[in-house]
């Protein structure tokens, strides 16, 4: 069972979703901007959007790191981004938040160490089954990279509770990401989905500089 899974979602739903989110990604980047990827798995993703975006250098950290990469990955611990303050021009977080030990702990992290913008993917249930559909949906897709899945998934509220306590703000969010093909997008899809970018506190006072 667990091989055909495998097959059914690399072949019908990893690639689709893995160039459809590098494309939204790519378009809400700023321009020339360093991005770190953080928990890039083997960075494909954010190869695609450098790919796509030719002003745009990404490279990644992860908890483990894997053989083979996209791009430069580093390890980190999973709670503390190992850069300075505002070092980098982007942090990019795609679907790592509700895998993390404590996401409110490493979305602060992210704040302190973007320059210009948080770029995050992430999900929050909505409506009946929504929570066991993206337990099944993390069980498929990391189960088998050994991603830790404590299926932490924040509620939309506590999703604005916590950027409006890490001070970021919103500039833009896409949730018809049209991430998964026919019929799969009936059960997968339901706007669970969402990327978001934040300007963190430090964009903020620069914007206000200007």
């Amino acid at each position: 069972m667990g091989g055909l899974l495998d097959t059914l979602h690399g072949g019908m739903v990893h690639r689709r979703r893995v160039t459809v989110l590098s494309r939204h990604l790519a378009e809400l980047m700023p321009e020339r901007a360093e991005v770190l990827d953080v928990g890039c798995g083997d960075g494909l993703v954010g190869s695609l959007v450098s790919g796509r975006r030719r002003d745009v250098e990404v490279r990644g950290i992860d908890i483990a790191v894997r053989p083979d990469t996209h791009i430069p990955v580093d390890e980190f611990d999973g709670r503390s981004i190992p850069y300075g303050d505002d070092e980098v021009d982007v942090v990019m977080l795609v679907d790592v938040l509700h895998h993390a030990d404590d996401p409110h702990v490493l979305l602060g992290e992210a704040a302190r160490v973007a320059r210009r913008a948080i770029v995050l993917k992430d999900v929050t249930p909505l409506g009946p089954l929504s929570e066991s559909t993206l337990r099944f949906m993390d069980w498929v897709g990391n189960a088998r990279h050994g991603v830790p899945l404590p299926y932490r998934f924040w509620s939309q509220d506590e999703w604005r509770h916590a950027f409006a306590d890490l001070g970021l703000s919103v500039e833009a969010v896409r949730r018809r990401l049209g991430l998964y093909p026919p019929p799969a997008n009936l059960l997968f899809e339901k706007r669970m989905h969402f990327i978001v970018r934040l300007r963190p506190p430090t964009g903020a006072r620069e914007a206000r500089r200007r």
